[in-house]
């Protein structure tokens, strides 16, 4: 893809880079006050402020819509900064355009669909405006590079990606599963491409949303954007993960910059004593893996010679129980074992099929 630096394109105040705003634009006053509330500190690069917010259940607070886009803008020109909603069609970019946004990030339900994405970037033909893309709801690293891709061969070079985290389908802590993975194999990808966090999704309560921050800061990513509002209690949406901009600015200060090369003998001789190590389990990991699938390979002809199915769901419930049970004297990750496991256990049923019928 052909980007630009985002240093090109958009005057950083902070390092990490900080894009802040409330989750919708509810009325001139709380936008008035929240982007005062967030200039004060000098942190923030740009405003943030959803327009039209896409909703699961019908009913729900669905955004101002296209009134809302001159409060958004006079929050920037007041305080002489940028700012940036999101469009989900090509008549939102129509009207943010005329608003004259200076910004636009595609969300996660418009990404998983490259018939929107598509009609987004043909209405961003022949326009210079920064696009932040937004993963997709599920971890399709694809479906993300794809969005980015199309609004690249429309001619969109200030390009930047936005991990918000992934559906969960259990409970767990955060409200989306960070998925940290699937930006390392994006960044691995397209390596010249920023990438944002938003913590505020990913977390879904505010006081998660440091423990987020550092995470993301701690794994290389380009900045924040940081869902604030200056009375989170009385947000129509999304009122959990919001933060006031007096309590953003002290999760921002809080935050540790550490750097990812150190100058330090001992640091790195020891870093690379450990390293070593880790190579040498992977190496063994990796032996007992392929013995594994050896074994498992062989149980297919036996299963077809005796007409027994592939899946054997009890006995897949009894050795999921008794790895967890193990593992859990181990003191092991309960959530960890069960992904590896089901993952093991995938391929082993596809060497099963592949070798049936070889008896």
């Amino acid at each position: 893809m052909d980007i630009e630096k985002i240093e090109t394109w958009l005057k950083l105040k902070s390092d990490p880079l900080l894009i802040a705003g409330p989750c919708s634009v509810e009325s001139e006053e709380q936008m008035m006050a929240t982007a005062a509330g967030l200039a004060e500190s000098g942190l923030v690069s740009a405003f943030r402020g959803g327009v039209w917010k896409p909703r699961t259940k019908p009913g729900s607070f669905e955004g101002i819509g296209s009134p809302a886009l001159k409060w958004l803008k006079q929050a920037g020109i007041e305080h002489d900064i940028p700012v940036i909603t999101e469009v989900a069609n090509a008549q939102h970019v129509e009207e943010a355009l005329n608003a004259e946004i200076d910004m636009l990030w595609i969300g996660a339900r418009t990404t998983v669909n490259p018939f929107y994405v598509q009609e987004i970037a043909d209405a961003l033909k022949g326009v210079d405006i920064p696009v932040f893309v937004k993963n997709p709801i599920h971890p399709e690293v694809g479906l993300w590079l794809g969005a980015l891709e199309r609004l690249n061969q429309a001619g969109v070079k200030k390009l930047a990606a936005i991990h918000r985290g992934f559906y969960a389908y259990q409970s767990q802590p955060f409200r989306n599963e960070p998925k940290w993975e699937v930006f390392f194999e994006l960044r691995r990808i397209a390596p010249e491409l920023p990438v944002l966090c938003d913590p505020s999704h990913i977390a879904g309560k505010s006081e998660l949303i440091g423990e987020v921050c550092q995470s993301a800061l701690d794994l290389g990513m380009d900045g924040l954007i940081v869902e604030s509002h200056i009375q989170p209690e009385k947000a129509l949406s999304d009122a959990r993960q919001q933060l006031r901009p007096t309590d953003l600015n002290a999760v921002y200060q809080a935050l540790e910059h550490r750097d990812e090369a150190i100058d330090d003998r001992r640091f790195i001789a020891k870093l690379e004593e450990l390293r070593s190590e880790i190579d040498q389990i992977d190496l063994e990991i990796l032996r007992w893996i392929g013995k594994r699938l050896e074994i498992a390979k062989a149980i297919g002809p036996v299963k077809y010679e005796n007409q027994a199915t592939i899946f054997q769901m009890k006995r897949w419930f009894k050795v999921l129980e008794n790895r967890k049970d193990q593992a859990k004297e181990m003191k092991l990750d309960d959530e960890m074992v069960h992904e590896i496991f089901q993952l093991l256990h995938k391929y082993s049923i596809d060497a099963q099929i592949k070798n049936h019928g070889e008896a």
